[in-house]
């Protein structure tokens, strides 16, 4: 089996091939855009979401697990987040036969699940900050064409929810939250931007929103990720306050962090290759595959030697596992690589002889041996190896897919950054004249100088923009 469109030449399609061959996901599913995650592609997932647990328990996060439905009432309190919502969510009318005198909203988010219980749980300064997250699925009414991990309709999703006692406890938090971005991208080998969304743009109720996008090698942006400031625009509808030290009664500021299963999409988007899918080694399922390479009369000792060095492996913590079906190794070779295994091991008798093992390293094809008497310490070093050269080449990529442009007239397939007033007029001309998202400004100052590409006035700030995913 092998991959018979290039990424190059079809970004779309060879995306989605790489998803089938490589049995990540299967969309035959008989609700358009609610996909049934497979054991390869869910355990990718699980490794995800056990680097995003480590860190929030870390930052003194706890877990929850509200419920999946919202009363209308509820949903309803903040005007900005239900207008922002309306065209996507899901209504459940009916229990049985009977209408229901509220109606319920199938989860598009959770702030206005968590909120009225946020109401009960905060009374006082000692009860903040409040910290928890949850790690569940939600579902949006997706009306462009669906997409496996891109644009689906149940989403599997990650959303922390803090309370605090002002608004610069709050920046603190957000500021904590790109702490928190930065190790798990380390250990996905992502990069990505960090762009404060328009005001048109921002999650619905939030004071502003910081986007998380990356580059993906058509060209487009992937946001993968966002980060609100709330300020007190949900605690004062569902009067979230507290008591302060003073015995006065203050509305609680409030922040969000989101993430979804667009990080698998990401992964694969900018990772992937012709061969098929290229696997960061701390989410890949099996991080090395053993092939024995067996010749007339030596199976058994090769299969001996090759299981124990499995079993070597795996008590030193490598995920590994030994390919001993009835193939040959070429085809092993391609059922391994279109499935992203970071580290090919083969062990035949001449390797046996001399003490060694034949190494392949999935992510540019190296090749070597070591000893096997290493085998423990020499694997663990080309599994770092090679996540540090994924993480510095998907970098490198992100960095050159950004161009600087004087004019939007025939946009080249980039990040585009210009010169920017942040006037509204402005923006919507960039987005409804040139078909662009405007993705916004830097959220950290980037020194930029310039005039605005629309007005021409003096600016400061860059915008950024792109087509999207």
């Amino acid at each position: 089996m092998v991959i018979i469109i290039q990424k190059e030449e079809n970004f779309n399609e060879w995306y989605n091939e790489i998803v089938e061959k490589a049995e990540l996901s299967d969309k035959r599913y008989p609700i358009k855009g609610m996909n049934v995650w497979t054991p390869y592609g869910w355990k990718i997932m699980r490794h995800i979401d056990t680097y995003i647990r480590q860190e929030l328990d870390r930052t003194g996060h706890d877990e929850v697990c509200f419920p999946l439905l919202i009363p209308e009432t509820e949903f309803k309190k903040e005007k900005d987040h239900i207008k922002g919502f309306d065209a996507e969510v899901y209504w459940v009318t009916h229990a049985g036969l009977n209408e229901l005198d509220v109606r319920l909203v199938v989860r598009p988010t959770s702030e206005t699940a968590m909120y009225p219980m946020f109401s009960l749980w905060v009374r006082s300064h000692t009860d903040l900050p409040l910290k928890i997250y949850q790690i569940v699925n939600t579902f949006r009414y997706e009306t462009k064409q669906t997409r496996s991990f891109i644009r689906v309709r149940e989403i599997h999703f990650f959303e922390s929810h803090t309370c605090h006692d002002s608004e610069e406890d709050a920046q603190r938090q957000v500021e904590e939250d790109f702490v928190i971005l930065e190790r798990v991208m380390k250990k996905l080998c992502l990069p990505y931007s960090l762009l404060r969304r328009t005001d048109w743009d921002k999650f619905p109720g939030a004071y502003y929103t910081v986007g998380i996008d990356t580059a993906m090698p058509n060209g487009r942006t992937l946001q993968i990720g966002s980060i609100h400031h709330y300020r007190t625009n949900f605690s004062e509808p569902y009067n979230i306050s507290f008591e302060d030290a003073n015995g006065e009664r203050r509305f609680v500021h409030q922040t969000t962090y989101g993430m979804s299963e667009r990080l698998v999409g990401a992964v694969i988007g900018v990772h992937g290759d012709d061969k098929g899918l290229v696997l960061p080694p701390a989410l890949a399922p099996i991080q090395a595959i053993i092939i024995p390479i067996i010749s007339k009369g030596n199976a058994d000792t090769v299969n001996n030697a090759t299981q124990d060095l499995s079993r070597r492996l795996n008590d030193a913590g490598i995920r590994c596992q030994v390919d001993d079906r009835d193939e040959r190794p070429g085809s092993k070779y391609f059922h391994w690589e279109i499935r992203g295994v970071p580290l090919r091991l083969e062990l035949g008798m001449r390797d046996i002889e001399n003490g060694l093992v034949t190494y392949a390293r999935r992510n540019d094809g190296q090749k070597g041996t070591f000893a096997i008497a290493d085998a423990e310490k020499e694997a663990e070093s080309i599994l770092d190896g090679i996540a540090d050269a994924m993480l510095q080449a998907a970098w490198e990529k992100q960095r050159t897919a950004v161009q600087d442009v004087e004019s939007l007239q025939d946009p080249p397939e980039k990040i585009l950054r210009f010169g920017w007033c942040q006037e509204e007029e402005c923006g919507h001309e960039i987005e409804d004249r040139f078909d662009l998202t405007l993705l916004g400004t830097p959220y950290n100052d980037d020194g930029y100088e310039g005039k605005c590409i629309v007005c021409g006035k003096a600016t400061k700030k860059a915008g950024y923009a792109a087509r999207s995913m």
